[in-house]
């Protein structure tokens, strides 16, 4: 995984002008690309493959959005989690006032809690890099 070093440039956050890692991304795949590799070595073709992959894009993210957690064999965890404001009194709580948005959190499936998502990957500073 290539990283290269960042300058902290929000002035709210404690870590304000330090330096940290971030990573570098090669590019982004589509579903044609996932599709055409995950059908390899399978009698699917790579438009039926992706077929399925959007069908199930549709039922995960419906699910989602009822709240259900979604564990998907192979990859891990999906859940959404609300990110809102603290208030002192409950009584006093108002969605549309506090609530600031939802993420989507993916724990990685793992086990005995080491994902193998994060085996075997090495670091490569970017050359440009400061």
């Amino acid at each position: 995984m290539r990283y290269k070093i960042k300058k902290e440039t929000k002035p709210t956050l404690p870590t304000f002008g330090k330096y940290k890692a971030v990573a570098v991304h090669n590019q982004t795949v589509d579903s044609k690309v996932i599709a055409k590799e995950a059908c390899r070595g399978t009698t699917l073709s790579a438009g039926t493959m992706e077929g399925l992959m959007m069908a199930m894009g549709e039922v995960v993210m419906r699910r989602l959005q009822m709240g259900d957690k979604v564990r998907l064999a192979g990859i891990g965890l999906l859940k959404l989690e609300i990110e809102s404001e603290k208030v002192d009194d409950p009584k006093q709580f108002r969605a549309k006032k506090h609530i600031r948005g939802v993420r989507l959190h993916f724990i990685p499936e793992s086990e005995g809690g080491s994902p193998e998502l994060y085996k075997g990957i090495t670091f490569e500073r970017e050359k440009d890099s400061l």
